[in-house]
């Protein structure tokens, strides 16, 4: 009985791995277009609840407090067993829902507030019998860590909602995390013995699911707590595959362990970046080995080995979040900086990259940690030479080739952020930022609104910065584009463009031909009569020269 349902709980993982709106049926959706305040999705009757029922039922059949009686009554002969396989399969329908665009707990644990906490309860209860850690990771207990770490990244939100206050007592406290990190990074945990497909699935690094959350819900007070325990330190030893120095002979060693799973790669690296506010962001971005490592994954191979990788966090999906997680870790120096209301209005385009600035810790600096954002306003200049000795700016480039057109607004924007500070500027020229063929793919389709403006942004903060730009610019074939751009229905796509040719006509006469050939001053002339008041701005601003 326990072989055919495991079997069963495989199946139903594998089904969703390869049809994303299977989950509608698991979950009681009638069908996919179904907002999840609509129904109630996972409510009695489906499949999503009879497998927290069965769960339910494994831990009482586990609990130590009620062990022999339990035992009387119950036929399960291995509960464990069933609860890794339940928790697998549950986690893969979080992910899957997250695919989706399905960004709710509550498709998971329903719109009823009761059955929310028994159910969070549940998985809880089942990831740590206790606070305290033994010598090892039960596959039991990883698999329901794995469980709840996915389910709980479906909320995005900061803290405040129901589900984040109730979940926010029962995730694992910081020193309990802590222990647990040393244990992924140890040889003797339990889950090496386990079976390597669970293993690839992400049990071995499901704690870090729970770390980001409590990160991510737990604010200033769970940073600092994360800091004074040394986690990042420990993330960035998981980051490395477990490459330590022996301390007596200060050689390099591996343990030879499976490493992190791309789901545990990316609670890693999220992790990472919320503590950066407990101001470790010295030790962790402004050297370079540190940032070498971070780098190293969105290179063409970690990309092209993620873009086959059948599992969480697989394909063209899996890669999004990667680059976008990697992004937003290097990008808090940027936030912080732009984010200062001392900062020159001159030295970069405040608004460039804006959509990272939404959310990041690095943006709530300017109010919480006023020292912290000089610190880091002093130490940019390191940044941005260490950013440039390991290759980030070609690497960023590089990666919008893995990337659907719908999902190239964060790697985008910090390229916008980059092109403020000449130093990068120059680099991402000479990697090919402007190269016809990487301008062509970009801006010949339609790409997300935001997007479409920081290249515009890029273009106007290049040309501003030097007439040495002016070339690549003309070479991209720019000025054709731009002139469409005069016409678009969009008024800030019409004001960008207005600013881009007011700039590249600011430091010499090298476009003047051009743009009489292209009848793009009749364009801007019209422009100054344009019913948007930013445009007209910018229009009189290109007219002027």
């Amino acid at each position: 009985m326990l072989l055919i349902t495991a079997l069963l709980f495989q199946l139903m993982s594998r089904i969703c791995l390869l049809n994303t709106s299977a989950c509608n049926v698991l979950c009681g959706l009638p069908n996919s277009s179904t907002a999840v305040t609509e129904t109630d999705v996972s409510g009695d009757g489906t499949i999503v609840s009879d497998m927290f029922s069965l769960l339910s039922l494994c831990a009482s059949y586990l609990n130590k407090d009620s062990g022999e009686k339990c035992n009387q009554k119950c036929k399960l002969s291995n509960p464990r067993g069933l609860v890794v396989h339940c928790c697998v399969a549950l986690a893969m329908i979080a992910d899957r829902l997250r695919v989706m665009g399905k960004c709710s707990a509550l498709y998971i644990l329903s719109n009823s507030q009761k059955k929310q906490r028994a159910r969070l309860s549940v998985l809880a209860h089942l990831s740590l019998t206790d606070d305290a850690v033994t010598s090892s990771i039960q596959p039991h207990c990883a698999s329901a860590m794995l469980a709840l770490s996915s389910v709980l990244s479906l909320e995005s939100g900061v803290h405040g909602n129901s589900i984040s206050e109730h979940t926010l007592a029962l995730l694992p406290s910081m020193a309990t995390l802590r222990n647990l990190l040393k244990l992924c990074l140890s040889d003797d945990n339990e889950m090496k013995s386990c079976d390597v497909h669970l293993r690839r699935l992400g049990l071995n690094d499901a704690c870090l699911g729970l770390l980001k959350m409590r990160l991510l819900w737990g604010g200033p007070l769970g940073i600092q707590q994360a800091c004074s325990n040394g986690i990042p330190q420990l993330l960035v030893n998981l980051l490395a595959d477990g490459l330590i120095k022996d301390p007596l002979n200060e050689k390099d060693c591996t343990s030879g362990r499976v490493g992190l799973s791309p789901t545990g790669l990316i609670w890693a690296l999220s992790s990472l970046c919320y503590c950066l506010a407990g101001g470790i962001f010295h030790e962790i971005l402004f050297r370079r080995e540190h940032l070498k490592l971070i780098i190293d994954m969105i290179s063409d191979v970690h990309l092209m080995a993620l873009n086959v990788w059948e599992g969480l966090a697989g394909g063209h999906s899996g890669i999004r979040d990667l680059i976008n997680t990697v992004v937003d870790l290097l990008a808090f120096p940027f936030v912080a900086v732009q984010s200062s209301p001392n900062m020159p209005s001159t030295s970069a385009s405040i608004n460039s990259g804006f959509l990272l600035n939404t959310g990041s810790p690095g943006g709530r600096l300017t109010m919480e940690n006023k020292e912290m954002v000089k610190a880091i306003g002093n130490n940019m200049p390191h940044y941005i030479q260490v950013l440039i000795e390991v290759s980030f700016p070609g690497r960023i480039l590089c990666s919008l080739d893995y990337v659907d057109l719908k999902y190239v607004s964060r790697p985008i924007a910090i390229v916008a952020k980059m092109v403020g500070y000449r130093p990068l500027a120059l680099q991402l020229v000479r990697e090919g930022l402007l190269s016809p063929n990487r301008v062509r793919r970009l801006l010949s389709v339609s790409i997300p609104k935001e997007a479409m403006l920081d290249f515009l942004m890029i273009i106007s903060d290049l040309a501003r910065m030097s007439k040495d730009f002016y070339e690549p610019i003309s070479k991209a074939g720019m000025l054709e584009f731009l002139k469409d751009f005069l016409s678009s229905d969009c008024a800030d796509v019409r004001a960008k463009a207005c600013s881009a040719i007011g700039n590249m006509c600011r430091h010499s006469p090298y476009f003047y031909s051009s743009l009489a050939t292209h009848r793009v001053i009749d364009l801007l002339i019209d422009r100054c009569a344009d019913p948007d008041k930013r445009t007209r701005k910018f229009a009189c601003f290109a007219v002027s020269y």
